[in-house]
């Protein structure tokens, strides 16, 4: 069987070498297409094909030495039992948007799919809950409830095209995280099948239960590394049935967290709490053709919902409050229709800056709320220093920024400038108790400073869960764990 090596868009030496590595199970063309017999239809050899499900949004990129495109969860069964007696590494994939390289079979062996788990099962109106497959998209789901009159919060900005089954594997966020949580705290019940095959359910669809442990929280955000989702029962809420938002451009970022502290210490609650910084806005400005954009150093999006008269009321109220930190101006949307307006600028950030034409390093740090003027301020002194731009915009809500290193990938010395600032902005982010991840995962990209985020006795802990779980390490191998 012929291989191809599918060539990364960029050096990985920038965080971690992936090369290409031998197999680790013997007779491997032998054992494959005995499992491609087992299972007509659902399993691909074909190395054009391969080359597909080799990476995700990450620089890194593998090519496994087959696909699995499962129909239902005793396929799933099926395969795992295979590979686990054969021990063959299985790594599982959604839609393949992950930024830090989660699905990269970075060992060979099969990529699972579950694309085609992709069916809404169940929209129980009554008891305010869904039940979906893994493959079921996010904004689909959204739409399908919302029809009901009922409500599915988590937003990750690449919800028109993930997967539910992925936003669980990564504990995804979103702007709305700060009044509703995250994707962890919508989750049921699941469906998981193990490594050694056997399929077990968690929780319920009660939205209270203590029941023993709670082992659905320990596969969410859990990266493929200790079981496949194969089913999930998600709680919904009643569906606001108003939104209004502001977006405020400001003289400095100064003025901008000066703002969103005195909403949030007024004592109101927004839905949501974007900040975007003046490299940010000059790029969007540039690819969006909104002049207003270009003028302002820092912007910040306010949303509420809620009733209407309520929503209204608050909305009048977080405008004064507002309008006492030197705004240049106040953009008004009431309704859907003009709030996804306003929205819309802030789903172009991620796409203007890669307009710029440099690389973005992408990562998802959170600080404490208090650390959010310090963060700012840090990383302005950290781009001076390095000679590269930072692009910073974000969940600044909840103190989950998305830290972008600018870099031409054509220049050694920009990478390598490029890679020390990772590593001082990630130590920064420790010594201030934040986190070095919010809602992107470990993955590859972060493994290299996750000795430093987690105790020892914690990693020992995390071993020891993988170990039961998966005693021959199939699942999901050379992450990290």
């Amino acid at each position: 069987m012929s291989r191809r090596v599918c060539v990364s868009a960029v050096k990985i030496e920038i965080t971690l070498p992936v090369r290409r590595q031998k197999t680790i199970f013997p007779g491997k063309l032998k054992i494959i297409y005995r499992l491609k017999n087992l299972l007509p239809g659902e399993i691909i050899l074909d190395s054009d094909r391969l080359c597909a499900y080799a990476g995700d949004k990450w620089f890194a990129v593998h090519q496994p030495d087959a696909v699995a495109l499962p129909r239902s969860a005793a396929s799933v069964s099926r395969i795992l039992r295979f590979a686990n007696r054969h021990k063959i590494p299985v790594t599982a994939r959604g839609a393949g948007h992950g930024y830090v390289g989660g699905c990269v079979p970075v060992r060979g062996g099969i990529v699972l799919s579950t694309e085609r788990l992709n069916r809404i099962l169940e929209i129980a109106r009554g008891d305010f809950v869904a039940v979906v497959q893994p493959a079921v998209i996010t904004a689909a789901l959204q739409e399908a409830v919302e029809k009901c009159g009922l409500f599915y919060p988590p937003d990750p900005a690449s919800r028109a095209d993930n997967f539910i089954g992925g936003n669980i594997a990564t504990n995804a966020g979103g702007p709305r995280c700060l009044k509703y949580g995250v994707t962890r705290d919508y989750v049921l019940g699941l469906q998981i099948v193990l490594a050694d095959g056997r399929v077990l359910r968690t929780g319920g669809r009660t939205h209270k239960n203590k029941t023993g442990f709670d082992l659905t929280r320990l596969f969410v955000g859990s990266e493929g590394l200790l079981g496949v989702i194969t089913e999930a029962t998600l709680k919904l809420i009643p569906l606001p049935p108003f939104r209004a938002t502001l977006a405020v451009g400001f003289e400095s970022m100064n003025d901008a967290v000066e703002a969103l502290q005195a909403i949030l210490g007024a004592g109101f609650l927004p839905c949501a709490l974007e900040l975007a910084d003046q490299f940010t806005l000059a790029a969007a400005a540039k690819y969006t053709g909104d002049n207003r954009l270009g003028v302002c150093k820092a912007h910040l999006i306010v949303e509420l919902d809620g009733q209407r008269r309520s929503v209204a009321g608050e909305l009048r109220a977080v405008a004064r409050v507002i309008q006492k930190c030197r705004p240049i101006f106040v953009e008004r949307g009431l309704g859907n229709v003009e709030c996804e307006k306003i929205w819309k600028i802030r789903r172009v950030f991620s796409t203007s800056l890669k307009a710029t034409g440099l690389t973005k390093l992408n990562e998802d740090i959170v600080v404490p709320r208090g650390r959010l003027e310090d963060l700012f301020r840090w990383t302005a002194r950290l781009q001076k220093k390095i000679g590269l731009p930072i692009a910073c915009f974000g969940h600044a809500g909840d103190g989950n920024i998305h830290v972008n290193i600018m870099l031409d990938k054509a220049d050694a010395g920009a990478v390598r400038r490029g890679e020390a600032a990772l590593d001082e902005l990630f130590a920064q982010v420790i010594k201030w108790q934040g986190a070095i991840t919010g809602e992107h995962g470990i993955g590859l990209a972060k493994k290299r400073w996750w000795p430093l985020a987690v105790s020892e006795e914690l990693r020992r802990l995390h071993s020891a869960l993988k170990r039961t779980l998966d005693p021959n390490g199939i699942l999901n191998p050379g992450k990290f764990i």
